[in-house]
């Protein structure tokens, strides 16, 4: 029997974006058998012995501080993404922005504040950017990620795992088992920027897996405002599929006041994996 961790204050996930390149062309099976029960689900250390190896093990209580780093950057990198890349995924804005500059010359007459207005108006997108998902990181940082071994380690149904290299913390991957449905959820994924483009990312998505079918989970879910296409392009080739969208999602610490409806706007994509039948 399933026990999920303990109810998160901060419920709403930011999945980091992933720049890792996604090795080969063919997508996985969505259908995955457990491994073999002789196989380690977690090794201490690389079979080889070699420390320039990608390995992935559990948390330790000393991974603290390079796993909130690693989560903090991760997120920090999503203010320009979500200000200026975002407004890509919002045609409406666009229109939107685009009238109010035509609307600033037939108001001023000023060809001056014409031309400075989308540079105002990209301006707010970067603080309102900027404000929300501060709120977000502090929401995180207070709950879930302030003490991981309560949250992953200590419930049945739970985990939290680190990616090494070099004999350094690059990775993390966390899964929080549902009883509701019986799935498993994929959080907090994040890799260092400084080792991306390695696999690490699809190898911890792999271990989430892995944990799922051996705990005997029906399947694995997940929810990313992830910008960019190569996080989304790495979840589907590891068998998920993108099951709804939301244009206009809201995150922990939004208070949806109309100048931040204007100038925030977040794309929120759900990704399930069916592991078997129930």
């Amino acid at each position: 029997m399933h026990f999920s961790s303990p109810k998160m204050v901060c419920e709403t996930k930011i999945v980091a974006d992933e720049h890792d390149a996604i090795p080969g062309t063919k997508k996985e099976s969505m259908m995955w058998s457990s491994p073999p029960s002789s196989a380690p689900m977690s090794p201490a250390e690389p079979e080889d012995g070699r420390n320039d190896a990608v390995y992935i093990r559990e948390f330790e209580c000393g991974d603290q501080e390079e796993v909130r780093r690693i989560f903090y950057e991760g997120i920090m990198e999503r203010i320009p993404n979500t200000a200026f890349r975002g407004i890509r995924q919002q045609p409406k804005t666009q229109c939107l922005y685009a009238l109010l500059t035509v609307m600033c010359f037939f108001v001023t007459k000023s060809v001056t504040l014409t031309c400075c207005a989308p540079l105002i108006l990209m301006g707010a997108r970067y603080y309102y950017s900027w404000k929300v998902i501060h709120s977000y990181l502090d929401c995180a940082l207070q709950t879930d990620m302030a003490d991981i071994e309560a949250y992953y380690m200590t419930p049945t149904g739970s985990r939290f795992w680190v990616a090494m290299l070099d004999g350094r913390v690059v990775g993390i991957v966390a899964a929080n088992g549902r009883e509701d449905d019986n799935t498993v959820e994929l959080r907090r994924m994040s890799v260092d920027s400084r080792y991306r483009g390695k696999g690490i990312a699809k190898a911890l998505g792999r271990r989430v897996l892995e944990f799922a079918v051996r705990n005997n989970y029906a399947g694995v879910v997940l929810g990313t405002t992830a910008v960019k296409l190569a996080a989304h392009k790495l979840y589907e080739s590891l068998g998920f599929r993108r099951t709804s969208q939301s244009e206009d999602h809201r995150l922990p610490g939004m208070s949806r006041s109309p100048l931040e409806r204007l100038f925030f706007q977040i794309r929120y994509s759900r990704y399930h994996l069916q592991l078997r039948e129930e």
